[in-house]
């Protein structure tokens, strides 16, 4: 913020309005502590029904611990059925729905709603296009902020240029140029986007096209992180119409209630970086086939584990089996020494900056991977969908881990549990792997800490969006 004593200026208000998914509204949840930390007013926008339990849970206990954060909270219309869906996936369902449903939110952002009326919008990428008449409407800038790494970003951007010529996205294609960037593997590509008809893809292609008319895209990624991709979209060689990419990352946790369940007393007594954590997410479910190679794989690797095993999209569906219905006792027996399993929410950040972690088996969705990145714990990149190649590209060129390409996306190669063992050894025994992730993770905290590059960026926009009293 502004360093002069003016008693004229006034701390901005900014609305935060992010889409469907844990993967979502995480990045949101964080940038809305760092701006009440700077003094803001905070209004927080959230669309309902909410496709998974965990998304209402974090917005009832971050409401509950942050008093001050005002709420608008309004139903969605929901997905017409009649309409051509392309898919079933119940996130990509509702983006949709938010999407076609800002129109309800213009009075409840007016001025007369609002007190201080609103400086700014931060909108997900998802939502660009609909939340852009609005923020005219109300005369206020309108940011973007973008969930995923610079890189998928790039690709997001550019995507309606690939979409208008299919051969570049066809079968015959080995890789997928994007100006200013290295090529980019077909393999690497989400499946989604070679279907211009897929839900997935027309979203991205609408609200791509609206990036022109923002003030900024605001991304949970650091100069240091990312620094040719971001220097190339910046410089306008991706796309000289996109507004500046403005990196704030990586984000820290927000408070929450401390309910951590067993898991944590259980790191508490293992070694210094002995575990190895395994998490994919919280919407990619495994087969009961790639499950029991994971648990073979563990086995083999001989470390300490803490594994969350999920097997449904939505966490709503996800109570149906206990862990040993789905490991096998057997497993949970031979292993009662050497690791926990846990089924439900756990608090990833507190996990990761334990002690006893040492490695990470992760499907490298973007908040893990800047989580990861925050602490300089290694990886095995195992992506699963979506943007999760591209993230796994920048965690191999920064040092942050490993990715083994030909383990595809998370269906189409069933791993066996000696490669997975194999790859878990080398994390957790790997000195001079465990230098580079230490590396990135001083780089990390230098990024955000004072003067930093990320802490710059920061208060920049900040002073932009000063509110001057009358």
């Amino acid at each position: 913020m502004s360093n002069t004593n003016d008693s004229n200026v006034l701390p901005p208000h900014i609305a935060l309005f992010p889409s469907a998914g844990m993967g979502h509204l995480t990045p949101f949840l964080r940038v809305a502590s760092v701006l009440l930390s700077r003094h803001c007013t905070v209004t927080l926008i959230t669309a309902k029904p909410r496709v998974s339990a965990a998304e209402s849970s974090h917005i009832s206990s971050f409401l509950s611990q942050n008093p001050q954060v005002k709420h608008v909270d309004f139903q969605t219309i929901p997905f017409h059925h009649s309409n051509p869906a392309t898919t079933d996936d119940p996130f990509f369902l509702q983006f949709d729905s938010i999407s076609r449903s800002v129109d309800l939110l213009r009075p409840l952002l007016s001025a007369s709603s609002l007190s201080p009326p609103l400086s700014a919008i931060f909108a997900d990428l998802a939502v660009a296009s609909s939340i852009a008449p609005v923020a005219a409407e109300l005369g206020i800038p309108n940011y973007v902020i973008c969930t995923s790494s610079i890189k998928f970003l790039c690709l997001a951007a550019y995507l309606p240029v690939l979409v208008a010529d299919p051969a570049r996205l066809g079968s015959n294609s080995t890789e997928v140029n994007i100006p200013g960037l290295t090529p980019v593997p077909i393999s690497s590509i989400p499946p989604p986007f070679k279907d211009p008809d897929h839900l997935f893809t027309s979203t991205i292609v609408r609200n791509a096209k609206a990036l022109s008319k923002v003030s900024g895209i605001i991304v949970n990624s650091f100069d240091w992180l990312e620094q040719e991709t971001l220097a190339a979209v910046n410089n306008g060689r991706v796309l000289n119409s996109l507004p500046p990419v403005l990196p704030i990352g990586p984000l820290r946790p927000y408070k929450t209630k401390n309910d951590t369940g067993k898991y944590l007393s259980w790191l508490d007594s293992q070694p210094e970086e002995s575990v190895v954590y395994v998490s994919f997410g919280s919407r990619t479910a495994m087969s009961r086939d790639q499950i029991r190679e994971l648990s073979k794989g563990l086995e083999e690797s001989g470390s300490r584990f803490l594994w969350v095993l999920k097997t449904s999209k939505v966490d709503k569906d996800d109570h149906k089996d206990e862990v040993k219905d789905i490991v096998g006792d057997s497993f949970i027996e031979r292993t009662r020494n050497m690791g926990v399993v846990v089924k439900g929410w756990v608090s990833q950040e507190e996990i990761l900056q334990h002690p006893a972690i040492g490695g990470f088996v992760n499907h490298c969705g973007w908040n893990s991977v800047t989580e990861a990145a925050r602490r300089g714990v290694p990886m095995v990149a195992w992506p699963q969908h979506g943007d999760q190649m591209l993230n796994a590209e920048v965690v191999e060129k920064a040092g942050l881990g490993i990715w083994v390409k030909e383990w595809g996306w998370g269906a189409e190669v069933l791993v066996s549990g000696e490669e997975i063992g194999e790859k878990i050894k080398r994390v957790m025994e790997d000195e001079k792997l465990r230098v580079m992730a230490r590396k990135v993770g001083e780089e990390a905290r230098k990024a955000t800490g004072l003067d930093g590059s990320s802490e710059k960026v920061l208060m920049e926009i900040l002073e932009l969006l000063e509110q001057k009293r009358n």
